[in-house]
């Protein structure tokens, strides 16, 4: 079995008492020099014990056979007629995060998952806190409302969703599929965990799933493998889940983190006055920064990160046994073992290795960035609006069927070749320091800038060929002036580079199955300031990936296509080159580099529907659909403000960053409509951006109805986003985690707002004045003052 941690779906239930209290997680003091933390006596007092999880058998329901092996064929899990590999897939019980599952076989003929079609699947009656699927889907993710059968005769709703399994990343995953002639398809497929809230405070007992489609080709349809549930407890209760040792480190304070997931599995609201703790407790290491839950109400989840350091004559890298325990009132009243690794050691280049590093804490933090398509193709900055992507505009000129390649011939001729736009990329206008502090006044807190796109011009001082910035067009080094301007001017942003691992056209391994040629003529033209004969992946690529990592030291390298690579070797460099400075620089990679581990996702030109809370990022170009300058796009096709404001709330709601593109004009200057799109978003930052930034998901949901997105900033405040311009009363059907005495506010409005719950919502009123004070979203921010 091959499993790669990637991401994780959480559906939300609306059938929850008003009153609740949000997810908090965090350091007791922030700012504060923590004593280490030692674990006091184990609890005896009223902290009740969680009841096992149950699992619930679906045989019963399974109706699509998605899994065979070599010796057993006959399966279709699509409705094409490719299948799971049973080989490499587990059966019988098995854990994932925390939770146990009692996963299918893949025996001859037999039906292993179920086809969400509307089927009721009958529960053991009982008080429960979440419903746990294994599912994945064909034909593109999707998700449909889960109905909640409740003994008191009442329902409640939550969205079950998954990955695609051909597209999508997953807890389970296997290196390659079946073909319909049983051959293997070399391809990566998942299956991922799924979760939706039930009420713990009434009696479950049944499911019923919704109703997307059957299995077919071209057609999105939903598949669930197995079911688990996690009853509640009577009284105040604690689970912990999903504890592990990081290798990330604690900005304060730069302790090695701990992780661990905590769950409310009680019927009681646990509050400050408990004084939650979570610790670790552990030979060879002790607790600096325990963290601290100031609210988690019946069935919340708070993710915490418990700050530990080695004690002296522990070698980074020791594995020892410990426990994560939470405490109340200096006793434990939770505990959980694990192994854990203790410091962080060096990075070999294998899967297993890398697979421990993870996005760093200020990638989660910062929420917003800018990038910048910027190279040769934005010079002819041409194509169809809303249609094609402007930086692929050599690719598509070699296609006679597209319309580049018609306007290529009609503005340039067929003889005028794409590397002659090479001495007009000049970027003679170019000012890096008005671009950082562009950056800085949008709000954004983090920028990547393309290195080299798939033409294979370089915008650094690449000693690899002379194919590059510097000894051509510009006669610059662009990166670096980028870089130092940002150090110097914009120091709090955080600096990133785009890499495209292949070129289209490179004559030692063209993408594109061909060197330079004349699209009209087929005729060989050169690949300008390249000497061929080079190994491409060991003698050019990852070089010039080290290049970047040595010389720019990017901390975010945002790769591009895969391909063939050499990423366990740059990344294992590139991790250890950035923990061992003098001042250690967390680092972060994406998905595109060629190998199945990365620190995030990412998304282009869409969003996930629901909350993933493995970290994603979703990038798209103010231009409609393009990331690079399009000259043709005409000012009223950029996305709004209220679009920008829109598209990054609902994303930060669901985990996500949202890296927003902008393509420089070849002079180097920024389009005047991108600027003005920049600095009105900046404006409405100034306002919210507390709201945003160092905040995370709500466990119940991310969104109700259209309007509402949700956020919240850990033991500090729950915020509430109307995308819509409210009226006289904002009501809000959904368990806000609120008490009396909370203050509730509009951010931009300086009085405080009445409220009230009525029927299970919360209702607040609003003035005429504060609806006038917001504009694109209205932030309501809950103060927790308890």
């Amino acid at each position: 079995m091959n499993a790669y941690p990637r991401r994780q779906v959480i559906a939300t239930a609306t059938a929850l008492a008003a009153g609740a209290a949000v997810t908090a997680a965090g350091p007791l003091a922030a700012g504060a020099t923590a004593a280490p933390y030692e674990p006091g006596p184990e609890a005896q007092d009223d902290w009740a014990t969680v009841p096992p999880a149950v699992t619930v058998a679906l045989a019963a329901h399974f109706d699509n056979d998605g899994i065979d092996t070599a010796e057993a064929r006959g399966g279709d899990f699509d409705g094409s007629g490719y299948t799971f590999p049973g080989e490499e897939l587990p059966a019988g019980r098995i854990e994932l995060d925390g939770i146990p599952f009692d996963f299918p076989s893949a025996a001859a003929g037999a039906a292993n998952n179920i086809v969400a079609r509307g089927a009721r699947i009958e529960l053991p009656k009982g008080r429960y806190l979440s419903a746990h699927f294994l599912a994945a889907c064909s034909y593109g993710a999707t998700s449909g409302k889960v109905t909640v059968h409740y003994a008191d005769g009442g329902t409640g709703q939550g969205t079950v969703g998954a990955p695609d399994w051909y597209a999508g990343g997953g807890l389970l995953a296997a290196p390659y599929r079946y073909t319909p002639d049983g051959t293997k398809d070399a391809h990566r497929v998942v299956i991922d965990a799924t979760e939706v809230a039930l009420d713990p405070a009434r009696e479950a007992v049944a499911l019923t799933l919704p109703d997307i489609g059957p299995a077919e080709p071209n057609r999105s349809a939903l598949h669930l493998f197995a079911l688990t549930l996690q009853p509640a407890a009577e009284g105040r209760a604690l689970l912990l889940r999903g504890a592990k040792s990081t290798v990330s480190l604690l900005e304060e304070s730069g302790a090695q983190s701990v992780e661990a997931t905590v769950v409310n599995a009680g019927t009681v609201a646990l509050l400050a006055r408990d004084g939650l703790a979570v610790g670790v407790d552990v030979a060879g290491a002790r607790t600096v920064d325990p963290a601290g839950i100031r609210r988690l109400d019946l069935g919340e989840q708070a993710r915490v990160r418990i700050g530990i350091r080695n004690r002296p004559g522990t070698a980074a890298g020791t594995q020892q046994d410990g426990t994560v325990f939470a405490a109340s009132g200096g006793r434990r009243v939770a505990a959980a073992g694990r192994r854990l690794t203790l410091g962080v050691p060096d990075y070999e280049p294998t899967a297993a290795s890398l697979g421990t590093h993870q996005a760093p804490y200020w990638f989660h933090r910062v929420k917003f960035g800018i990038f910048i398509h910027w190279g040769v193709y934005s010079v002819p900055a041409w194509a169809p609006v809303g249609e094609q992507y402007a930086e692929w505009y050599w690719n598509h000129m070699q296609l006679p069927d597209n319309p580049t390649y018609a306007h290529h011939r009609a503005v340039y001729g067929e003889d005028f070749a794409y590397d002659d736009f090479i001495p007009m990329f000049r970027a003679e206008k170019y000012d890096p320091r008005a671009w950082v502090e562009l950056f800085r006044d949008a709000g954004a807190q983090y920028h990547v800038l393309t290195s080299k796109h798939h033409e294979g011009f370089a915008l650094w001082d690449t000693r690899l060929a002379d194919r590059n910035s510097v000894r051509m067009g510009p006669k610059r080094d662009l990166v670096k002036e980028l870089f130092d301007a940002s150090k110097q001017y914009t120091p709090e942003l955080h600096r990133g580079l785009y890499f495209s691992m292949p070129e289209w056209f490179n004559p030692d391994n063209p993408w594109r199955g061909h060197s330079p040629r004349n699209p009209y003529t087929l005729e060989p033209v050169p690949y300008t300031g390249y000497t061929s004969g080079k190994d491409y992946v060991l003698g050019y690529q990852a070089p010039q990936m080290l290049e970047l990592i040595h010389g720019y030291e990017p901390q975010v390298l945002w790769c591009d296509i895969g391909g063939a690579n050499d990423s366990h070797h740059v990344l294992a460099e590139y991790f250890n080159h950035a923990k061992n400075r003098d001042k250690p620089l967390e680092v972060a990679v994406n998905n595109r580099s060629g190998i199945p581990f990365h620190d995030f996702t990412t998304p282009e030109y869409t969003t996930y529907e629901n909350t993933v809370v493995a970290k994603w990022e979703s990038s798209r170009g103010l231009d409609p659909f393009s990331y690079g300058y399009n000259a043709a796009t005409p000012d009223e096709r950029y996305m709004t403000t209220e679009e920008i404001v829109h598209s990054l709330v609902d994303i930060v709601s669901k985990n996500g960053n949202f890296l927003l593109d902008i393509g420089p004009r070849a002079d180097g200057t920024i389009p005047e409509i991108m600027e003005r799109r920049l600095r009105e978003t900046g404006d409405w930052l100034k306002v919210n951006g507390e709201a945003v930034y160092d905040t995370t998901y709500w466990s119940r949901m991310a969104q109700l109805g259209e309007d509402l997105r949700f956020t919240v900033r850990q033991n500090r405040a729950f915020y509430i986003h109307s995308l819509a311009a409210p009226g006289a009363q904002l009501t809000v059907e959904a368990a806000v985690p609120i008490r009396q005495g909370d203050r509730v506010t509009m951010l931009g409005y300086d009085r405080p707002l009445t409220w009230r719950t009525r029927g299970g919502a919360l209702v607040i009123d609003v003035p005429e004045a504060a609806r006038r004070a917001g504009k694109h979203a209205w932030v309501f921010k809950v103060g927790w003052e308890a």
